[in-house]
């Protein structure tokens, strides 16, 4: 259990299992996602998009992706 009393950045990111990332896809170009622990996203540099991870799970919806800048 977190402490109340400790900010929100130093709590230790959610971790996502390996294996989870090596068959993930991004929904439009089904080309791969690169994990960014610290930012809690997937990212597709094909679609040039975050998908956000929340509570460990992967939002894979296009419409939750935030657009990224190579």
């Amino acid at each position: 259990m977190s402490d109340p009393h400790l900010p929100a950045a130093a709590e230790e990111p959610t971790r996502i299992d390996p294996r989870l990332l090596e068959i993930l896809v991004c929904p439009l170009t089904k080309g791969p996602l690169d994990y960014d622990a610290e930012k809690q996203e997937l990212i597709s540099r094909d679609a040039k998009l975050a998908y956000p991870i929340r509570d460990g799970i992967p939002i894979m919806l296009p419409d939750e992706a935030r657009p990224i800048e190579d």
